[in-house]
C-alpha cells in the first residue's frame, strides 16, 4: 500500500504524494431540442447533476415547464480529489405531476479533461441519434483546504474517513422527560456510512457517523412525535440544519433543537479524524501469511520431490517448482472423483509435491471436508472417504424433516437477528449440509488455518463470482473472489479482507461493524449454489404462505414416502430424483425453469464500500488483467458503488478455478487439471485458453487431436516452450479408457471382473448425473475407483512433468541427477 502526502496540481499526482482537493463549479446553461413529451405538449425538463465520487451531493436545477430550449443558468458545486476518477453524471428528467419522472437523456463527463483555471464550455449531444443538446461551463479552481492522505493500490483510492459524534442534552429539569419518551430524534448525514439514525428522545444520548473527510454536507435532524402516523406526518417538529466543513475539523459546536414540545435540548457536535490504518488491504501481491507459508511448504515439497524423482540431493527453497491441483465442479461426480484422485496421489507419494489446491462448485464440498482436518494429507483418507460414501448413499428425505425444517428457520433467523442478510442461497447450504453431513458442521473458513501452520497440506482455494444483482446477465457482468483461509477478496480491484472479516460491514476500507463469521457451509452455498436452483425454485412456491410452507412441504414429503418401497430393480441409483422430476408433480413444474432460470445469489455486505476508483485505474495491468465487461469503464456503475455483494457458483461462467491459479504472484510451474464434464472433456480447458489469452494470461495451447476428441485418453500434457510464463498443465478427463479391462495399471482384468470395469458414465441410465445427490455404494465405489486408477496410470506422465518443470527451475547444469 502506498500512503500519499501533499503536493502537485491536479491530474499530476507522483506515486507516493498526496492531493489538495479542488473546487469544480458546474453552471447549467440551456438545452436544445428536446422535443415533446408527449402527443399534447411539450417536456417539462430539469437537470439533476451528481458525482459518485461526492457521495450524498446530488443538484437539480429548476424545472422550466413546457419547453423544448429551457434555459436555466444555474450554477452548483463539488469539492473534489483529482487523484480519483471523477465522472460527472448530467440527467434530463421531464417532470410529471402524475406519473414518475422521465429520464430523457443522461450524460457522463470525465472531470479529469477540464482544464484548471480555465473556463470550459461543452456541448454534450445525441447527435447522430438525435438533435438533443446540452450547454453547460465548468471551471476547477484550487482550495486551501489541507490535503488529504490517501491510501491507494493505483486501482481503488481509500480517502481520510472523519467521525462526528454529536451527544443530546437536556438544559431544563427532568419535568419534561415524560414529553421526551414521546420524541423521537432522527439525524440524516447523506453519504455517511449510517446514513440516518434514529433514536427515541428520553433514551438517546449519542450518535456517530463517519463520512469523508473532504466531504461538504450537512446534518439535518427532525424531533418527532412517536405518536404520530409515521415520520412523514405533519405533526413532525423540530427541524434544523447543520452544514459541515472540512476547516471544522476538531471544533466543537453546539445546536439548540428548535422543538417547543422538549425546551433545552440541544445537540453537541465535534468532528475529528478516523484511524488511518485500513482492515482493507489495498494491494496485489499475496499477502504475509500466503508468503510465509509458501517458504514452509516448499521445504515439504522439496522432501517430496527428493523421494518421488530418486534425486541425489537436497533442493534449495528457489529450485522448488509450484505445482497446483484445479478441480472443476459437477456436483457428487465431482466430489466423489476428486477423493479418487487425492486418494491415488497420496498411494504415489505426491500429493505432497502439491503447493496450491483449488477448486470450484462441487470440488469445494470435498475441499471443505477435508480442510476440517488439520493433518488430512499426512494421513490415510478412508475416513472422509467412508463419510461421504455413507451420506451420499442415504435417502435424502431427512434434510426436509419437519425437525430439520424447524433448524434451518431458527439459524436463518438467528443469522437475521446479527445483521446477515439471508437469501435462498443460505437455506440452500443448510439443505447442503444435512444431505452431506447429516449433522451440523461447525467450521469456519479462516480456521482451516491450522492446516497451514507447518506446510503440512496445499493452500486451498476457492472461486465464486460476483454479479450485478437485476440488470445484467452473468456473462455481462461478473468478477472473480477468490477465498482462502487468509483473506477473501477480488482479483480485478486488489481488494482482500480477512476471512474472519468477510461478511461485515466496511466502509471505505475501515472495519464498521464485526459480523460473526459464518459457517463453512455457508460458503459452501455460494461456491456452489448452480445445484440449488432446482432445489429452490420449489421451495419458492411451496413457501408463499408463511404460515402454511411446513405443511406444504410435509404433505409433499408424505407423498414422497409413500414411495420408499419402490422397486429393487430400477435402473436409476436416486429413485428420489426420478419421482420429484415426474411430469405433472408440482415440484416437476417448479423445477421446469432450471435450465432458463436466473442464478441465485447469495448476499454479503460489500467491504469495498465507499473506496473510489483511482484516476488511472483503467490503465492498471493488474485491473484490466481481470477487466471482461463494458461496465468496466464507467466507474460509477463498479461493485465499490454498490450496498451489497451478489455472489454465484463460478460455474455459472466457466466451469474451472483458472483463475486463482494464474494470479500474479503465484506463477505455477505445474498445474494437474481435474475435470469431471463428462460430454466433453476438453471444452472447459479450451474456453479456459480462450480466456486466458484473451486477459493476457499466459496458458498452454489445447489442441487435442480429433482421435483424442472421440476416445479420450486417462492424461494429457499441455505445454508451450515458446513461453517460459506458461504453466505446463497436466489434463485428467473423466473417463473409461483402459480401467473397463484392467483391474490396475499393467493388470488385465480376468473374465469375471470384466463387469467391474463397466462404469457408465453418460449413459442414459448413468448415476453420475450433474443433480444427482444420491449415489448406490455400489456407484460410489466404482467412480472412486475409476478416478484411482486414472491417476495411479498416469503415473510416468506426472513424474516426467514433475521433471521437466523442476528443470526449469535449476539454471543451467544445476539439476539435481536421480540416484543410481
Amino acid at each position: 500500500m502506498d500512503r500519499l502526502t501533499p503536493r502537485g496540481p491536479p491530474g499530476h499526482l507522483p506515486q507516493g504524494e498526496a492531493s489538495v482537493c479542488w473546487r469544480l463549479t458546474v453552471r447549467v446553461l440551456e438545452a436544445r431540442g428536446l422535443g415533446w413529451a408527449d402527443m399534447l405538449s411539450k417536456a417539462d425538463p430539469y437537470v439533476v447533476l451528481q458525482l459518485p465520487t461526492v457521495p450524498g451531493i446530488k443538484f437539480k436545477t429548476k424545472t422550466v415547464t413546457n419547453s423544448s430550449h429551457p434555459v436555466w443558468n444555474e450554477t452548483f458545486s463539488f469539492l473534489i480529489q483529482t487523484l480519483v476518477k471523477n465522472v460527472l453524471e448530467l440527467s434530463i428528467y421531464d417532470e410529471d405531476s402524475v406519473t414518475e419522472d422521465d429520464l430523457c437523456f443522461k450524460f457522463l463527463y470525465d472531470i479529469s479533461e477540464v482544464p484548471p483555471g480555465k473556463l470550459l464550455r461543452k456541448t454534450f449531444s445525441l447527435r447522430p441519434q438525435g438533435q438533443e443538446e446540452l450547454d453547460v461551463e465548468f471551471l476547477m479552481e484550487t482550495t486551501s483546504d489541507r490535503p488529504e492522505n490517501l491510501i491507494t493500490n493505483n486501482v481503488l483510492v481509500a480517502r481520510e474517513l472523519s467521525c462526528l459524534d454529536v451527544c443530546v442534552e437536556n438544559t431544563k429539569s427532568t419535568a419534561m422527560d415524560s414529553n421526551q419518551d414521546n420524541l423521537e430524534l432522527e439525524l440524516v448525514l447523506k453519504g455517511s456510512y449510517e446514513d440516518t439514525q434514529r433514536s427515541t428522545l428520553g433514551t438517546a444520548s449519542a450518535f456517530r457517523f463517519h463520512y469523508m473527510a473532504a466531504q461538504e454536507t450537512e446534518l439535518s435532524g427532525h424531533l418527532r412525535s412517536s405518536k404520530s402516523n409515521g415520520w412523514n406526518s405533519d405533526n413532525s417538529a423540530g427541524h434544523l440544519t447543520v452544514p459541515l466543513r472540512p476547516s471544522a475539523m476538531g471544533k466543537e459546536m453546539t445546536i439548540d433543537v428548535p422543538a417547543t414540545d422538549a425546551p433545552g435540548v440541544r445537540l453537541q457536535l465535534k468532528a475529528e479524524g478516523c484511524p488511518k490504518e485500513l482492515a482493507v488491504r489495498l494491494g496485489f501481491d499475496l499477502c504475509a501469511e500466503e508468503k510465509a507459508f509458501l517458504s514452509r511448504r516448499k521445504q515439504v515439497v522439496a522432501r517430496a520431490l527428493k523421494k518421488a524423482l530418486q534425486l541425489d540431493r537436497d533442493l534449495q527453497e528457489d529450485e522448488v517448482p509450484i505445482v497446483g491441483i484445479m478441480a472443476t465442479g459437477g456436483g457428487a461426480r465431482a466430489m466423489t472423483s476428486l477423493y479418487g484422485h487425492l486418494l491415488a496421489l497420496k498411494k504415489l507419494g505426491l500429493l505432497d509435491c502439491v503447493t496450491y489446491f483449488s477448486g470450484i462448485s462441487g470440488a469445494t464440498w470435498t475441499m471443505a471436508q477435508l480442510y476440517g482436518d488439520p493433518e488430512w494429507s499426512q494421513t490415510n483418507l478412508e475416513g472422509p472417504i467412508r463419510h461421504t460414501r455413507e451420506h451420499l448413499a442415504k435417502s435424502k428425505l431427512e434434510a426436509f424433516s419437519p425437525e430439520r425444517l424447524t433448524s434451518y428457520r431458527q439459524e436463518l433467523e438467528w443469522r437475521a437477528e446479527q445483521g446477515l442478510p439471508t437469501t435462498f442461497v443460505d437455506l440452500w447450504a443448510l439443505v447442503l449440509e444435512s444431505m452431506l453431513h447429516s449433522q451440523v458442521m461447525d467450521q469456519k473458513l479462516s480456521e482451516q488455518r491450522a492446516a497451514l501452520e507447518r506446510g503440512q497440506n496445499p493452500l486451498p482455494l476457492y472461486l465464486s463470482l460476483n454479479v450485478k444483482e437485476n440488470n445484467l446477465e452473468t456473462l455481462d457482468f461478473k468478477e472473480w473472489v477468490e477465498f482462502s483461509p487468509y483473506e477473501v477478496g477480488f482479483l480485478k480491484y486488489g481488494a482482500f479482507v480477512p476471512a474472519e472479516l468477510f461478511g461485515s460491514e466496511f466502509f471505505m476500507g475501515q472495519l464498521m461493524k464485526r459480523l460473526p463469521e459464518s459457517r463453512i457451509c455457508f460458503l459452501e452455498g455460494i461456491w456452489s449454489n448452480v445445484f440449488s436452483l432446482n432445489l429452490l425454485d420449489a421451495w419458492y412456491d411451496l413457501t408463499s404462505s408463511s404460515e402454511a410452507w411446513k405443511q406444504q412441504i410435509k404433505d409433499k414429503i408424505g407423498h414422497l414416502g409413500r414411495k420408499e418401497d419402490a422397486p429393487a430393480t430400477s435402473k436409476a441409483s436416486s429413485w428420489l430424483e426420478d419421482l420429484w422430476l415426474q411430469p405433472g408433480t408440482a415440484l416437476a413444474q417448479a423445477f421446469k425453469g432450471f435450465l432458463t432460470g436466473r442464478p441465485l445469489y447469495q448476499h454479503t455486505s460489500n467491504f469495498l464500500q465507499g473506496l473510489q476508483p483511482h484516476q488511472d485505474y483503467c490503465n492498471q495491468k493488474n485491473f484490466s488483467t481481470w477487466a471482461d465487461s463494458q461496465l468496466d469503464s464507467t466507474p460509477g456503475q463498479l461493485t465499490p458503488q454498490e450496498p451489497r455483494l451478489c455472489l454465484v457458483d463460478a460455474a455459472y461462467f466457466l466451469n474451472t478455478s483458472s483463475p486463482s491459479m494464474l494470479r500474479p504472484g503465484r506463477r505455477l510451474d505445474l498445474i494437474l487439471s481435474l475435470d469431471y464434464n463428462l460430454s466433453s472433456p476438453f471444452e472447459t480447458l479450451q474456453q479456459t485458453e480462450v480466456y486466458c489469452r484473451g486477459r493476457g494470461l499466459p496458458f498452454p495451447g489445447v489442441e487435442p487431436s480429433p482421435q483424442d476428441q472421440g476416445q479420450p485418453k486417462e492424461c494429457y500434457l499441455f505445454s508451450d516452450p515458446t513461453c517460459p510464463d506458461a504453466p505446463v498443465l497436466l489434463h485428467f478427463p473423466l473417463v473409461n479408457a483402459s480401467f473397463k479391462d484392467h483391474s490396475a495399471p499393467g493388470v488385465q482384468r480376468s473374465p469375471a471382473e470384466l463387469p467391474a470395469g463397466q462404469v457408465d458414465l453418460t449413459g442414459a441410465t448413468s448415476p453420475y448425473t450433474l443433480f444427482n445427490m444420491t449415489y448406490k455404494e455400489e456407484d460410489f465405489d466404482c467412480l472412486l475407483q475409476l478416478s484411482d486408477y486414472n491417476i495411479q496410470n498416469s503415473q510416468d506422465a506426472i513424474l516426467q512433468a514433475l521433471r521437466t518443470v523442476l528443470k526449469r527451475q535449476a539454471p543451467g547444469d544445476g539439476l539435481p541427477g536421480a540416484q543410481p
